[in-house]
């Protein structure tokens, strides 16, 4: 019995040793593959994040060259604003909402760099909010205390004609209808450039 009892101890630890050496193994591969699968996580989310940036000029569904799509939007105020109307005019269509981060940027510069600018010129600054409800744009306006001129798209249909995704957007369009620049987002240098491409198709 004793014998047995020796070899049923020598058995139990042998297999402790071999668990041991094994749990031991795998602590030590584990960081490395760990690693190895966060450097893999890291270099996807880079991938889809490069993606990312190239997907709103794919959601672009009109481009420079284009006839802007005609459209009658309803105003703040409760009046309706048709494009076509304003032909003769250089018009800045510009799609935002009241939650984009981006959008109040672009909203900022709009009474002194767009709006006092270019007063008294033909020039019409037209911006859409898109998908949100008049009591959106209402709370909004109060907040900030912007009285320009704005469009109501809650539906999103004239804002489906122009793009499939993603704002501020900005359509340039000159006195024939034509879309001279469209741009996505919103960066200082970028609405700039846009400022400097009104203040030229305002002079032709």
């Amino acid at each position: 019995m004793a014998t047995r009892t020796k070899k049923k101890s020598n058995n139990t630890l042998w297999l402790l040793l071999l668990l041991i050496v094994v749990v031991g193994a795998l602590v030590f591969l584990l960081p490395d593959g760990g690693e190895k699968s966060a450097a893999g996580t890291t270099t996807e989310a880079q991938a889809d994040a490069e993606a990312a940036e190239e997907m709103p000029d794919a959601q672009t569904r009109v481009n420079v060259g284009d006839q802007a799509p005609d459209f009658t939007v309803e105003m703040f105020d409760g009046s309706r604003t048709t494009l076509s109307s304003l032909r003769g005019k250089v018009v800045l269509l510009n799609f935002w909402a009241t939650w984009c981060p981006p959008c109040r940027q672009e909203l900022t510069r709009v009474q002194s760099d767009l709006i006092d600018r270019f007063a008294g010129r033909d020039f019409v600054f037209l911006p859409v909010s898109r998908g949100e409800e008049r009591a959106d744009v209402e709370a909004f306006r109060q907040k900030t205390g912007y009285t320009f001129a704005m469009g109501l798209d809650p539906d999103q249909k004239v804002y489906d004609l122009y793009a499939g995704n993603y704002i501020p957007r900005n359509f340039l369009i000159d006195r024939d209808g034509k879309v001279l620049l469209a741009s996505v987002g919103y960066e200082p240098e970028e609405f700039d450039a846009l400022l400097d491409a009104i203040e030229k198709a305002l002079g032709q």
